[in-house]
């Protein structure tokens, strides 16, 4: 199923499922008490329950349901439990333009898997405008990674048992202030200014993105084409990183992981291609749709 947070004409947002043929059935109708507009509440029902009940096909409607294009679609959560969990250099090709961009000396290879946690008030949806700080730092660049939600707690989780743990998929803009970012000496300041973490349009669920998860990504800055790779070019795949992770951190539900991006962000050109105000930054995920945002 793919799951949305929308906002119909004259209503309050809502969480529904998005159907074949464009059709919108919120999620009330099928477990009624879930709490209106809340992606959380339904994320933990389904570890709870097993899942969701299955929607009617488009053609069987019996419930209020909404075409696609009369609904505004937001971010399908809205405000994160914790910070994001973040997954860095998860792309050979971005390790090596990371060096280059850094210098070696700067930057060494890391043996394992680089984590960082990225503050998200709350998340930007689809259609949403960034409010890039180029008054405090003109190197505002994007990054388009998947996303991993977390469909129950967890700990210890052996690598084999990771997809029982996973909700979902989304795409995430891990957006960045690249000179504060290399300033600071870490990565978490310069990532986590307001408006700096956008994540939709659905969120794809498990189910239908089975392992090994395999899927084209791509982003585009004023519809020209600057990231293209496949997931399967992971260096640290998710089943490794969702074990990984747990053996010292509990995971909970609605947990973010933000598995990485690949070459091609603006730092990495020479010169650096960084984000103006007025650019439309597009983050494209295979099966899972574009995340589109205009930065103020």
């Amino acid at each position: 199923m793919k799951y949305i947070r929308f906002i119909a004409p004259g209503k309050e947002a809502e969480v529904g499922i998005l159907l074949e043929g464009d059709r919108v059935i919120p999620v009330s109708s099928l477990v009624p008490g879930l709490k209106k507009g809340d992606m959380m509440d339904l994320i933990k029902y389904a570890g709870i329950s097993g899942g969701l009940p299955e929607p009617p096909v488009s053609g069987c409607l019996g419930q209020q349901s909404y075409d696609l294009d009369s609904v505004r679609l937001l971010a399908p959560i809205e405000r994160p439990i914790h910070d994001i969990l973040c997954v860095g250099v998860n792309y050979e090709d971005h390790l090596r333009e990371t060096e280059e961009h850094l210098g070696k000396e700067s930057f060494i290879k890391p043996p394992k898997a680089v984590y960082f946690s990225k503050r998200a008030l709350r998340l930007m949806g689809p259609g949403g405008r960034i409010e890039g700080r180029l008054d405090v730092d003109e190197a505002l660049d994007y990054e388009v990674e998947l996303a991993v939600i977390i469909g129950k707690d967890g700990k210890k989780i052996p690598p084999c048992q990771a997809e029982e743990y996973i909700f979902g998929y989304s795409v995430f803009n891990d957006i960045s202030s690249r000179n504060l970012q290399t300033g600071h000496g870490q990565w978490f300041y310069g990532k986590s200014l307001d408006t700096y973490a956008s994540m939709g349009p659905v969120i794809v669920g498990r189910e239908e993105l089975p392992f090994p998860v395999e899927l084209e990504v791509r982003s585009f800055v004023n519809g020209q084409l600057r990231q293209h790779s496949n997931t399967r070019n992971f260096i640290h795949d998710i089943p490794r990183l969702i074990s990984e992770l747990s053996q010292c951190i509990t995971l909970e539900c609605g947990d973010i992981i933000a598995t990485g991006t690949p070459s091609g962000v603006g730092m990495g050109y020479d010169p650096p291609r960084y984000m103006k105000k007025g650019d439309q930054v597009i983050c494209e995920i295979e099966k899972i749709g574009k995340l589109t945002n205009i930065i103020d």
